[in-house]
């Protein structure tokens, strides 16, 4: 017999900590394993290093080295919660609109029907060239690295860190797999690997003036 589950019992698994919300990009800390919406927790971790959780450091320097995207439990929220995707959606719409920002978002969907043909013309294309595109300027701070021969690149919202490490590996170290042997800063603070360049630019860079400013250099043990 199929038994059903009220939503309230499950609550307390699906809600962030920090704001009393539902999860909104789900990060997971790597250390313990608790749970949080993504700005909740970045915004926690300026001023704190602790688990808002269970209160045990994180990382005495660098905490957003040790957070993740949590994408299976995203996916889980989004399914038991009725309609917060369309919601959070319209709130991010609202959120370009009061800034005068065309929305990613509705870009996309406006050129949809683009897009497909596009991806059925070109299977082996680049298909982020439709994304929201970000200006970067790559820069070198450390004497034991050459500077790139082309420091300003343009590529996708959604790449990551980890792509630009991968870029600079193969670029000065002849290697991608070398890629871990790279720190990316922004005005000075280190980059957690799986922050997208469009969260560095809202978060790090504030919607200052394009390029986007990020540094590299040899990766420092901590």
């Amino acid at each position: 017999m199929e038994r059903r589950v009220k939503l309230k019992t499950i609550n307390p698994h699906i809600t962030c900590k920090i704001c009393g919300g539902y999860f909104i990009d789900a990060t997971t800390v790597t250390e313990c394993l608790h749970t949080f919406c993504k700005s909740c927790l970045v915004k926690h971790l300026e001023e704190k290093k602790t688990c808002p959780t269970c209160d045990n450091i994180i990382h005495q320097s660098h905490p957003l080295q040790y957070i993740s995207f949590d994408r299976t439990m995203q996916d889980i929220v989004y399914k038991l919660v009725p309609k917060l995707q369309e919601d959070e959606s319209r709130r991010e719409r609202d959120f370009y609109k009061s800034r005068n920002m065309p929305c990613p978002k509705d870009i996309t969907q406006n050129h949809e029907d683009d897009n497909e043909k596009v991806m059925e013309a070109h299977a082996e294309s680049d298909f982020h060239r439709l994304d929201e595109q970000v200006n970067v300027c790559l820069e070198c701070i450390s004497n034991n690295f050459k500077n790139l021969q082309r420091r300003f690149i343009r590529c996708s919202s959604q790449a990551t860190i980890t792509h630009l490490k991968k870029l600079v590996a193969k670029k000065i170290l002849n290697g991608i797999e070398k890629y871990r042997e790279i720190d990316i800063l922004c005005n000075e603070e280190l980059l957690g690997k799986d922050h997208t360049l469009k969260f560095v630019y809202v978060t790090r860079w504030r919607f200052r003036d394009p390029p986007l400013r990020l540094q590299f250099r040899p990766r420092v043990e901590l």
